[in-house]
């Protein structure tokens, strides 16, 4: 996300070539049936939020709540091609902030595609897609639970961009997202991706098989607007009541109470993390 795994022109790039080439809401009929399965009732936050590669320190959470700006924060838990370390985030940390009022988005940069150009420190194949989906899913989990993310929180897999007009990898990236969602519903959490409008976000959005992909989901699309309706690319029947997020800027440095931190902005209406 931004210069969270990839630089700023290579995020851009990336994007470019992409394109060149549900439990309580709506998510449920995205996921399958859960009928047989007592959810947690989903916890939604709509307004303003921010991802930062680092979850930002107590003080500086604080000082940027008491501003009013921002809502919701998306904090990276885990996964091997996660960019940052993460310091700040704790169990404690994740409790402190949830207190002062702030809404949780966890966030896990899974496996990626075999097609994709980057360089990452986990990859998955056709032939693995889904036993890695499902390793990956269990990683997210545990995570989130040792952060004190409950059961009935989202996990949003992190897919950055590849171009799903090879089908032979868009196959392998469906495979392996289904492996993950479905592991992700079995221990009772929601499932969430965030994604390029242009690439992994379209790839979910235009399957015609919808069985066990994601029911939230996050697209990037970098143009400036606070709004996951006007400029929703797909159908306006998609991911509705609460189901979307979007991210439509990028790499923004900004000083609010006295810190200073370089965030993406987010538009959300969507699942947030059960804490507490």
């Amino acid at each position: 996300m931004s210069s969270h795994r990839l630089s700023r022109k290579g995020r851009y790039v990336a994007w470019a070539t992409a394109a060149a080439a549900v439990v309580a809401g709506a998510g449920i009929a995205a996921q399958t049936s859960m009928a047989d399965t007592a959810w947690p009732a989903q916890k939604t936050y709509t307004g303003r939020a921010f991802d930062a590669c680092t979850a930002p320190s107590l003080a500086a959470m604080k000082a940027w709540k008491n501003t009013g700006f921002y809502g919701g924060a998306a904090v990276y838990i885990g996964g091997r091609n996660r960019g940052c370390a993460q310091p700040n985030l704790t169990a404690s940390w994740v409790r402190s902030v949830s207190s002062s009022g702030w809404k949780l988005i966890p966030l896990y940069v899974g496996a990626q595609p075999p097609c994709q150009k980057s360089a990452n420190q986990e990859k998955f194949t056709s032939s693995t897609a889904a036993s890695v989906g499902a390793s990956n899913a269990k990683d997210a989990v545990a995570k989130a639970s040792a952060l004190g993310m409950k059961a009935g929180s989202p996990i949003y897999l992190d897919m950055e961009p590849y171009d799903i007009a090879d089908k032979a990898c868009n196959d392998a990236v469906l495979t392996y997202v289904r492996s993950f969602t479905r592991t992700l519903r079995n221990a009772t959490y929601r499932g969430g991706l965030y994604g390029f409008s242009s690439s992994s976000a379209k790839a979910i959005a235009t399957a015609t098989n919808k069985t066990d992909l994601p029911g939230n989901l996050w697209y990037a699309l970098w143009d400036k607007k606070n709004t996951t309706t006007t400029d929703w690319p797909w159908k306006p029947t998609q991911f509705t009541n609460h189901s979307r997020a979007h991210q439509y800027m990028v790499n923004s440095k900004e000083k609010r109470g006295g810190y200073t931190i370089t965030v993406d902005r987010n538009a959300w209406d969507a699942p947030v993390a059960i804490v507490g």
